[in-house]
C-alpha cells in the first residue's frame, strides 16, 4: 500500500532514493522495482534487516532491473549519515509525526538532496488523526508514538523554512480513517474484537483486489478524510 504517488515522484532508472524512516519497507521495494538505487534508512535495526531480506528475494526471483540496487542503514533522521547533495529523491513517509526535532530533519533532508531533487514527504492528515487522539490516548501517547499532529500550513511552512520549493499535495488512504477511528473506540490492542476485524478484512480485500467501487470511494473520500498527507516539495537547482 503505497502513499506517495510515484507518478508524482517521476522516478528514473539512474536516480539514487532515499527512503527516510523506511519501516518495513513499502516504499523502498516500490523504488527498487522501478529501477532506481535505493537506501532504506531507519532506527530499527529488526525492520532494516527484514527490508534487506526482502532487497535479497527480489533480486532473486528477477524483480530488480539491470543497474538498480537496495541497501540499508542504520541512522537518525536528524543526523543522517550521508554526505552533501546525496540524492535525487527523498520519501519520508509517515516519520515526522514521531521525530520531537521535527525542524532538524527537514532540515537534513535538505541537505542530502542535491539541487534540481525532490521530496515527497507524508504525515496523518489533521482531521483523521485529531479525531483518533480524540478517542484513544493509547493511539499516541506510547514510545516512539505519534508526539504532534500536522496541518498542511505548519508542514507546508517547516519544508520552506528548510530552504525547499513546496509543491503540489494530496491525500490518501481514506478508507483506513474510519478502521483507525474504531480501532481507537474498542481498543487500539483489541485486534480481535468483531467489527474491526471485518474490517481489516474489507481493506485486505481491497488491497489485493482494487476494486472500481472502492478505487472511486477512496478517490471521493480523500480529500476530506484522507489518513494521510502528502506534500511535495524541490530543491533550487544551482543558477
Amino acid at each position: 500500500m503505497l502513499t506517495v504517488d510515484f507518478g508524482r515522484l517521476a522516478i528514473r532508472h539512474a536516480d539514487r532514493v532515499l527512503d527516510l524512516g523506511c519501516g518495513a519497507g513499502r516504499h523502498a521495494f516500490e523504488t527498487l522495482r522501478r529501477g532506481a538505487t535505493v537506501v532504506a534508512l531507519d532506527t530499527d535495526r529488526t525492520e532494516l534487516a527484514k527490508v534487506a531480506a526482502m532487497f535479497a528475494a527480489m533480486a532473486a526471483a528477477g524483480e530488480v532491473p539491470a543497474g538498480a540496487h537496495g541497501t540499508v542503514v542504520a541512522g537518525d533522521a536528524t543526523r543522517m549519515p550521508f554526505p552533501d547533495a546525496s540524492f535525487d529523491k527523498v520519501i519520508a513517509a509517515e516519520v515526522l509525526e514521531h521525530i520531537p526535532a521535527d525542524q532538524q530533519a527537514l532540515n537534513e533532508i535538505f541537505r542530502v538532496l542535491r539541487p534540481g531533487g525532490v521530496a515527497a514527504v507524508t504525515v496523518p492528515a489533521w482531521l483523521p488523526e485529531r479525531i483518533c487522539w480524540r478517542l484513544s490516548d493509547e493511539y499516541h501517547n506510547v514510545p516512539g508514538g505519534h508526539v504532534r499532529i500536522f496541518t498542511r500550513r505548519e508542514l507546508e511552512a517547516k519544508l520552506a523554512r528548510s530552504g525547499l520549493l513546496v509543491g503540489g499535495h494530496h491525500h490518501a488512504h481514506a478508507l483506513h480513517s474510519p478502521y483507525w477511528w474504531l480501532k481507537c473506540a474498542v481498543g487500539v490492542g483489541n485486534d480481535g474484537h468483531r467489527l474491526a476485524s471485518a474490517y481489516h478484512r474489507l481493506l485486505v480485500w481491497d488491497i489485493m483486489r482494487r476494486p472500481a467501487i472502492t478505487r472511486l470511494a477512496d478517490q471521493a473520500l480523500n480529500p476530506v478524510i484522507g489518513k494521510s498527507l502528502v506534500v511535495y516539495a524541490d530543491k533550487h537547482a544551482a543558477p
